[in-house]
């Protein structure tokens, strides 16, 4: 899985490059460099929502999508590379399903909000659909495997309704949007 940094202050990045998992060198702004801190900001921000209460299965199922998110982040720094599966994409998919079965119908758009690990779950979903922008972006300019997108497509999806549950298990509901309220 490509080279592993032994030493962090490297200083070859000073000229605007940053080398990758095969030991060539990109541009600090390439897409392939923007879509990895994208997922690396992603799998930060989900670490941030692992610092409050959680259920036991939420707690397990994010430490687990850490990890896809790191596998991912390996995939997208090794061009040609092939690192997310099938699988990973279908536990996802199980997730959605177990936690929807949950939730009460949608009857109105939500705002982001509710309890503080509800608000956090919405900032990844939000940071997660980024990811998920320039990984197609990079997809147009280079070739980025259709399971990379897929992944984060349904993680931002489930992220949007661990929010919702993680609002239900801090004893609250949805923030609901209404129609005019902010036009007075």
């Amino acid at each position: 899985m490509g080279h592993r940094l032994t030493q962090i202050a490297t200083r070859t990045g000073d000229d605007g490059t940053t080398g990758l998992g095969d030991g060539s060198r990109t541009s600090k702004d390439s897409l392939r460099v923007e879509a990895m801190g994208d997922v690396d900001e992603l799998n930060s921000t989900i670490g941030v929502l692992l610092c409050e209460p959680l259920p036991d299965d939420i707690r397990a199922a994010l430490l687990d999508i850490q990890h896809d998110l790191f596998d991912l982040g390996g995939e997208l720094c090794i061009p040609g590379f092939e690192n997310i599966s099938e699988a990973q994409v279908a536990r996802l998919d199980a997730l959605l399903a177990q936690h929807n079965a949950t939730l009460p119908r949608l009857q109105e758009f939500i705002l982001p909000g509710g309890s503080r690990a509800a608000a956090i779950a919405h900032v990844a979903r939000t940071v997660c659909r980024r990811a998920e922008r320039v990984v197609v972006a990079l997809g147009h300019a280079e070739a980025v495997r259709p399971l990379c997108r897929q992944y984060l497509n349904r993680l931002s999806d489930l992220m949007f309704v661990l929010a919702r549950v993680l609002n239900r298990h801090a004893g609250g509901s949805d923030v609901l949007w209404e129609k005019g309220r902010a036009k007075g």
